[in-house]
């Protein structure tokens, strides 16, 4: 059995081409079902992100030019154009390329967690649709391990390496129990929508968004329970915020200093942490200079972020080896599996050819054939019958000059220390 991984991501091509090749999630099923019985794949799963469209097969024999075919047909593409912007790993190659996604080393932030949950619906997705099967589930289960384990045993996902991430987590510094706190997050772009996502996740007690349009802030505050309001209403609810996360567009600071120092004066000088994203800057540099309020820019959030990143390198070294250690350990046991089939096979020929020289045997004692010899001559047929194949295919590998595998037969049958005598029996 044979594992092929083909796919484009965001390292290949431009986001327009994933765009174009990414399977909505209700064509998923008919696309895995198609793909397995039009390129007669046993086995197959597409994952299928913004970042990356994977196909991860098993076939008995691979036949990576029949995948390529059906993937640029299904997708309007043609092969050059395909050629040019895809990779293609087989069979160990492909377990390390799985388990390498799986873990965050092939994302475009190093090491970051969603990725592993996105390939475990890839998993369940194959799964409803019943084109699984047994080798590569047993690779997907591996594959998660090995995963679980790199982000176990190394420090790959601990510090935060995207600016809405770092914002967080420094909050965490301050305040170490987000459930009593209160966010102000101002604007309503992609990068406070991750902030508030990460707040939300980690627990924040209370979050506003502050916005020019109220329309837009409440798209985004109502699915995690939050407030809106306009940009006009931050001085009537500072003072209740522990937390202040601006980025926005505006061309001048939406946030002074005079405006803080009332807040704190309602605060009785309770800590502020207050995040400036936004270049320009949203909130006034004096505003630092205040004391109880703790205020970081763009820059010394890069400076955090590439501190991390360092550190995930080093992360990202031992994960490596993990993942490598990983990937011996799977083939390791597919070849065990292999040896099981071929053991099954021959005990399934070996107990039809023990079936019927024990019928033979039977048939004789019943027309009252001394036991003894019946007996003998069961053993001795067996025997022969057993060693026929076997001997057969010896003296053609010997009269081919195929010394090797009589080397392999000599110690498959475990000769070594069997003494041979002249003469037959």
């Amino acid at each position: 059995m044979g594992f092929l991984a083909f796919g484009i991501n965001h390292k290949t091509a431009a986001v327009d081409l994933r765009e174009r090749v990414a399977f909505a999630p209700e064509q998923l099923a008919d696309a895995l079902r198609r793909l397995r019985d039009e390129t007669m794949t046993q086995e197959v799963a597409i994952l299928s992100t913004c970042n990356r469209t994977e196909i991860y097969c098993s076939q008995d024999h691979p036949d990576a030019e029949r995948l390529l075919n059906w993937f640029a047909g299904f997708h309007g593409m043609t092969l050059e154009e395909l050629r040019g912007c895809s990779y293609l790993h087989s069979d160990a190659g492909a377990v390390t390329h799985m388990m390498r996604v799986a873990a965050g080393l092939d994302s475009m932030v190093l090491g970051e967690p969603q990725i592993l949950g996105q390939m475990k619906d890839a998993w369940q997705s194959a799964r409803t649709a019943g084109t699984l099967g047994p080798y590569l589930d047993r690779l997907f289960q591996s594959t998660f391990n090995t995963a679980k384990q790199v982000r176990t045993d190394t420090a790959i996902g601990e510090n935060p390496v995207s600016v809405a991430f770092a914002a967080v987590s420094l909050s965490r510094q301050i305040f170490s129990d987000l459930k009593r706190s209160t966010a102000l997050l101002i604007g309503a772009g992609e990068t406070i929508a991750l902030v508030a996502r990460h707040l939300f996740e980690q627990g924040v007690g209370r979050i506003i968004v502050a916005n020019r349009t109220l329309e837009r802030a409440e798209l985004l505050s109502e699915p995690l329970g939050g407030q809106a309001i306009l940009l006009n209403q931050i001085p009537d609810f500072l003072a209740q915020c522990d937390i202040v996360i601006s980025s926005t567009a505006s061309p001048l600071p939406i946030l002074g200093k005079g405006a803080v120092e009332r807040a704190l004066k309602q605060r009785r000088h309770k800590p502020m942490f207050m995040v400036d994203i936004a270049v320009p800057r949203d909130i006034e540099p004096e505003v630092g200079g205040l004391a109880d309020v703790y205020l970081y820019t763009v820059d010394d959030l890069h400076e955090v972020i590439e501190d991390n990143l360092r550190s995930r390198q080093d992360a990202a070294e031992a994960a490596e080896r993990l993942i490598d250690l990983g990937t011996q350990e799977f083939m390791q046991r597919l070849r065990a599996l292999a040896a099981v089939d071929v053991l099954r096979r021959y005990r399934v020929k070996a107990e039809a050819m023990r079936d019927q020289e024990l019928a033979k045997a039977q048939a004789r004692l019943e027309r009252g054939a001394d036991a003894s010899v019946v007996m003998a001559e069961m053993a001795r047929a067996l025997t022969n019958k057993l060693l026929h194949d076997p001997s057969v295919q010896l003296k053609q590998m010997s009269a081919e000059g195929r010394a090797e595998a009589l080397a392999l037969a000599q110690e498959l049958f475990a000769l070594d220390d069997v003494t041979t005598t002249q003469g037959e029996s």
